[in-house]
């Protein structure tokens, strides 16, 4: 059986580690971006695009090019 890699990448803002991508499971990980924003406890100045941590400044400029 190959060598399966990790989910998503850990980052670290301020306390909270959140992941840089939701791996869709069905039971949200401890991690999981999606799972931060709708308890409240995503960093301020971050928020979720197409299950991806993405800054504000980075989500504003996408709706613009859409």
């Amino acid at each position: 059986m190959p060598y399966r890699r990790a989910m998503g990448k850990k980052v670290k803002i301020g306390k909270v580690k959140v992941k840089e991508k939701c791996c869709v499971s069905k039971k949200r990980c401890s991690s999981c971006p999606i799972r931060l924003l709708k308890e409240g406890r995503l960093p301020d100045g971050y928020a979720v695009h197409k299950r991806k941590l993405v800054t504000l400044e980075t989500k504003q400029k996408l709706r613009k090019a859409a």
